[in-house]
């Protein structure tokens, strides 16, 4: 499939048992309601996807459930980030295996990295697969980015196709907007900005709020093609109410827990992160009794 980086992807959860293994079942439905919601690609295996609490086998298997399960209806990028640079060419290889469209690599995390180690980091992964690839940068969780400049030497490389810029900074999401091309697209990863990056120039949100209520996410894209930014900062600024409860546990248990209780396929996060306290899912199901159920 010919990948285009452009629209609503939303970065999927990893659906679990009760006993926290992979619900094959759970994560074939969540699929399936994601597109029949329209969004324009499939995002697995990324950070509330717990993509760092999956060994490679089980990494493996949630992306060949999402490409089989997509059925080549939209596209499906699968995460495959990781500190060493040998580790997430390794991986990739064995993506292209299992037949994803395309690989989203996060910044090498942990240990820090200089802006020349992440070039080169990037251009050797870039050039041991033919599959499109794009950049992720999250400082919060990862404690590095790629800088500006960095990125702008990164998109020469021809298959760097874009970057999903998570750092919540909408001056620098500017920045790389105005580096953005037809060959080189720059997503959000932050919701709360969707609607502020499509009218900045941006391509689009890789946005995991999608997994509990598609339709308002939906809503902020549609909206704004059709004209319409009163009617998408209406729907944007819906989604206020479940971003702040995100507050109310680890990440992802928050996002998992009202998925669940919007009637989306979910189940617990991994432990060490725990389920939400009775008062803390009081507070959650007041915030989003307003989303519509998507049973």
């Amino acid at each position: 499939m010919s990948v285009a980086f452009k629209g609503i992807v939303p970065a999927l959860i990893t659906p679990m048992t009760p006993d926290e293994e992979i619900d094959e079942q759970g994560l074939r439905t969540l699929v399936d309601k994601l597109i029949e919601a329209g969004v324009h690609g499939l995002f697995v295996l990324g950070t509330n996807g717990e993509f760092i609490s999956l060994s490679e086998p089980e990494k493996l298997r949630i992306a060949r459930i999402a490409v089989d399960q997509a059925r080549s209806r939209v596209p499906v990028i699968a995460g495959t980030g990781a500190y060493a640079t040998r580790d997430v060419i390794a991986l990739n290889r064995k993506m292209e295996d299992v037949g994803v469209d395309a690989v989203s690599v996060i910044t090498p995390y942990f240990n820090g990295a200089t802006q020349a180690e992440l070039f080169t980091h990037y251009e050797r992964i870039a050039r041991a697969t033919a599959l499109p690839v794009m950049l992720y940068t999250i400082p919060a969780k990862a404690g590095v980015t790629l800088n500006v400049d960095t990125v702008r030497r990164l998109a020469d490389i021809p298959n760097v196709r874009g970057i999903k810029d998570s750092g919540g900074d909408f001056d620098r999401l500017l920045q790389l907007i105005a580096l953005r091309r037809d060959d080189f697209a720059v997503f959000t990863g932050t919701d709360s900005m969707i609607l502020w990056t499509l009218i900045a120039g941006g391509d689009g949100a890789v946005a995991a709020t999608t997994n509990a209520v598609p339709g308002v996410v939906m809503s902020i894209w549609n909206d704004f093609q059709r004209g319409d930014i009163a009617a998408a900062r209406r729907a944007q600024e819906s989604l206020r109410a479940l971003r702040e409860a995100f507050a109310l546990g680890t990440l992802p248990v928050v996002l998992k827990t009202a998925a669940q209780m919007l009637g989306m396929p979910a189940g617990p996060a991994r432990s060490p992160a725990q389920p939400l306290d009775a008062a803390a899912r009081e507070r959650l199901a007041k915030a989003i009794e307003h989303y519509p159920r998507m049973d």
